[in-house]
């Protein structure tokens, strides 16, 4: 594979999901394969490179006193990760280079860090690039109380402890400092380029207790795995070239990818102009006209599934505000349905249950001015609204399931249901009915923990315990579909009144106190109709992302498998 060849498939890489990531993993992987830059017979082989890399660590050793080598684990050919060109060889940390871990001062000693003058690097200092600068300082006592060794420039420096975002970070020196314990420093020699050893150590961190060390429960790496961990060692004249190389196609990714984020910055702009003129069409032919743009040309102004939720979630606000069609002056208005459900909840024989001490409709804010013909209400005054039941326990009491044939609805079905429920977790008996509530197809479900304040309509009848509450609207209103998208909007409110305890949850008197923006009922059915319409515009642009993600994704694939054979 030559730099033609890559750069040939560069654009395919780059334009997938995530490309420019993989692309620099791919261009340190090539690297250390021998892939990256063509051999040259002239050069020095490695073998006899080993030779004098071997000889002038003893030297480093014995003029600095450093005592016994500690030797390294001996490897074999199954545990070499890749095959390498003929004129390299396979070795190991320990037995090309010096290193060690630093040392941490005592905390507790203030005379060890205040007013500190000498470098001391930490994990957090190194950003897989030169480290020229560190965020603490300590003294010069320090130094000398806890024998403290000063690392030169040129030194590889690899993250040993941190965490999983922190293990095996790294970073080559750009100044003589001290390094502190949870880091290993490989000191330079000059038979190998530093910056080849850091484009290896940077190449295998995402695998690098797999065949470094093998699986571990500790996620922590030491010294000792850094020792015994394989290298391929090119001759010094190709690790030259390979570093100008990788720092060239490196160069170019950065040039690309701030390419990427100047049309990312267009696209987010003409995306927010294009719900802006969604959101302010005053008819039905502007919403129409808007859409039909949005329909066309989403694919140039959003690459990202979560821009079309947001599309889902403006049209789901317009439609609750009475902006997603027009108003009909002839339709009966809100206010006098809401006297007919009234009038029929005063005639049933089971009285609904009503929440006390709620302020009156008078007295509480509006969250915006409704259009005419609209008014504000509650879900009591609409219809039932009431927690599930499930008072047995345990509540999985084998005697409530057994031979069960009734459905029981779970938050994870809610959740997952989007827009309507079609799954049950699992069956009650008679025995689990008589202690629950058997709710009608229809419903409308609304989590009240765990993943609060989800929604969707029960697709069949179904039980469901009181982690959700379930509301059915009153005749004449239809069904529940309007009050679902309502919902959706206020999620994120619902959310904010679960308190900070490990299972959050709100109750059903909050869902009291919820007021609802109410249409005509004329309106609610054309809202219901334009709402699915627009929906499914939303899928199909969702299911073209998709398509055309899926094509970048393989087509980068396949240059990547072309690439690394």
């Amino acid at each position: 594979m030559d730099f033609k060849t890559f750069l040939e498939n560069f654009d395919a890489i780059a334009e997938a999901p995530g490309g420019i990531p993989k692309l620099r993993l791919l261009i340190l992987d090539l690297a250390v394969r021998g892939k990256l830059v063509p051999q040259n017979p002239e050069d020095e082989s490695a073998d006899s490179l080993l030779e004098d890399i071997k000889f002038e660590k003893a030297q480093f050793i014995n003029n600095n006193k450093l005592g016994r080598d500690k030797p390294v684990e001996s490897v074999v050919l199954d545990n070499f990760p890749f095959e390498i060109p003929k004129n390299w060889i396979y070795s190991q940390i320990g037995e090309l280079f010096v290193l060690s871990s630093g040392t941490t001062p005592s905390r507790t000693k203030q005379e060890y860090f205040i007013n500190g003058t000498e470098s001391w690097v930490k994990t957090t200092d190194l950003n897989n690039g030169i480290v020229l600068q560190c965020e603490e300082k300590i003294t010069q006592q320090a130094v000398t109380d806890c024998n403290l060794k000063y690392y030169p420039p040129k030194t590889i420096c690899i993250a040993m402890y941190g965490g999983g975002g922190t293990i095996g970070k790294s970073g080559i020196l750009g100044i003589k400092t001290t390094i502190n314990q949870s880091v290993c420093g490989i000191y330079p020699s000059s038979y190998v380029v530093p910056e080849f050893i850091h484009i290896y150590v940077k190449s295998i961190r995402a695998t690098w207790m797999k065949f470094a060390a093998g699986l571990r429960k500790d996620p922590n790496i030491n010294a000792g795995i850094i020792r015994n961990m394989i290298f391929p060692l090119p001759p010094l004249a190709e690790q030259k070239r390979i570093v100008e190389k990788v720092d060239e196609l490196m160069a170019l990714c950065d040039r690309y990818e701030a390419a990427k984020q100047t049309r990312d910055n267009l696209r987010q702009k003409l995306r927010g102009s294009a719900i802006a003129s969604i959101i302010n069409a005053e008819t039905d032919e502007e919403l129409d006209a808007a859409w039909i743009f949005v329909r066309d040309n989403w694919h140039n102004i959003s690459q990202h599934a979560e821009d079309i939720d947001s599309l889902r979630q403006t049209l789901l606000h317009l439609a609750v505000r009475g902006k997603l069609v027009p108003q009909n002056p002839y339709d009966e208005p809100a206010e006098k349905l809401l006297k007919v459900i009234a009038t029929k909840h005063a005639s049933y024989t089971k009285k609904l249950r009503q929440p006390k001490g709620l302020p009156s409709l008078k007295d509480v804010d509006k969250p915006f001015e409704l259009p005419l013909g609209w008014c504000w209400c509650r879900f009591t005054e609409i219809g039932q609204l009431d927690r599930g039941k499930s008072k047995h326990r345990p509540r999985n009491d084998s005697v409530l399931y057994e031979n069960g044939s009734i459905p029981l609805v779970q938050t994870g079905d809610v959740a997952r249901a989007n827009g309507i429920i079609q799954t049950y977790t699992t069956l009650y008996n008679n025995q689990g009915l008589a202690q629950s509530r058997l709710w009608s197809k229809g419903t409308l479900c609304i989590t009240i923990a765990a993943n609060i304040g989800d929604s969707a309509i029960l697709g069949f009848d179904a039980c469901f315990p009181d982690s959700i509450v379930g509301f059915l609207p009153t005749q004449p209103i239809p069904d529940s579909r309007y009050f679902e998208f309502f919902i959706r909007t206020l999620k994120s409110r619902l959310e904010d009144f679960a308190p900070s305890t490990a299972q959050k949850n709100i109750n059903l008197g909050i869902l009291d106190e919820v007021l609802i923006p109410l249409p005509p009922l004329a309106e609610q059915k054309r809202i219901v109709a334009k709402v699915d319409e627009l929906m499914k515009l939303c899928d199909q642009l969702e299911a073209s992302l998709r398509e055309s993600q899926q094509q970048a994704e393989s087509l980068a694939a396949s240059a990547i498998s072309h690439l690394t054979i």
